[in-house]
């Protein structure tokens, strides 16, 4: 495993990291998801991530539970904040009252004193930012907090909140988490620009573009079964699974062979050409992903291979 900066930060995390969205608490057992991160630990991911709307903070206990054998200083635990909790008028949303009483909750259900990262699951437009700003920067105060992130916001929501930041001498946003892959590329354009020039590094989800740069699932043909695309709920994967991006990966696949790598290693040392890029966010519904998973870590890809997919995706 290879280990980066969290943005200028002086915190290591691994170049994979492993998430639990859509899988653990929901419909990965907890025995599997549990062997997941043991499997993630022992292969040197020290990064993992979860949020407190994962089912509704089912997923926060399991890797809680799973984490708990390990020496809280050997890893780096991420959640999130914004989502409805609740049906309460104020179960949702970056408000100071939901922010601290979800910071609880969740160290409550992660049996912990304390998350290294706490993200804004999505930017509020109902909260003034500074109020936002200034929980957060009471949590890190507090010890509760280390360090503090947002999650698909703007370069534009970046660049207020980090000015904000500064002129009343709140902890600053260190990180984005925003969706990045082959198939979504949004953030090259300003995002990164932003988030560089102010020292932040980007945790990126679906790197895998949900599965589909895996190369299981084929044009014509129905989705395999037990796979994401196979539950009608995210049967076209977000938009992303089209006959269009189909095509695309059968291309990447030649690029992957020529270079005597899987296409999961491709797009993964993809992501990772991007020094901007802290960590790569995987899921796991089996130990062994993560074994696939992991063999991107410290790839370089050469200038010929890196135009060739360029081409591809244009």
């Amino acid at each position: 495993m290879e280990y980066r900066r969290l943005g200028k930060t002086g915190l290591k995390v691994s170049e994979i990291s492993l998430g639990s969205w859509l899988t653990y608490g929901g419909y990965v057992e907890e025995q599997n998801a549990a062997a997941s991160i043991d499997k993630a630990y022992d292969l040197g991911i020290n990064f993992f991530d979860t949020a407190n709307v994962y089912m509704r903070g089912e997923a926060e206990v399991v890797v809680g539970k799973a984490l708990k054998k390990y020496v809280r200083d050997s890893y780096v635990l991420a959640t999130k904040v914004f989502w409805p909790m609740g049906d309460g008028a104020n179960d949702r949303g970056l408000s100071r009252k939901h922010v601290i009483e979800q910071c609880h909750a969740s160290l409550k259900r992660l049996n912990t004193d304390y998350v290294d990262i706490y993200y804004c699951h999505r930017f509020d437009q109902e909260t003034p930012l500074d109020e936002t700003l200034r929980a957060m920067d009471d949590l890190v105060r507090q010890g509760k907090v280390l360090y503090i992130g947002v999650s698909e916001w703007t370069a534009e929501q970046i660049t207020e909140a980090v000015h904000l930041a500064d002129k009343k001498l709140l902890d600053r946003i260190v990180v984005n988490q925003p969706q990045y892959s082959m198939l979504q590329r949004y953030i090259e354009k300003d995002v990164i620009p932003v988030s560089e020039k102010h020292g932040i590094g980007q945790v990126v989800w679906s790197p895998l573009a949900q599965g589909i740069l895996t190369g299981k699932y084929q044009k014509g043909a129905q989705a395999p079964a037990g796979s994401r695309a196979s539950q009608e709920k995210y049967s076209n994967l977000f938009g992303l699974l089209t006959d269009e991006n189909l095509d695309k990966v059968e291309l990447l696949k030649e690029v992957a062979k020529d270079n005597d790598m899987s296409l999961v290693t491709l797009a993964l040392a993809w992501i990772l050409r991007q020094q901007n890029v802290s960590s790569a966010l995987v899921g796991a519904s089996r130990p062994e992903q993560l074994e696939e998973n992991v063999k991107a870590a410290g790839v370089k890809l050469n200038a010929e291979t890196l135009a060739r997919i360029e081409d591809i995706l244009r």
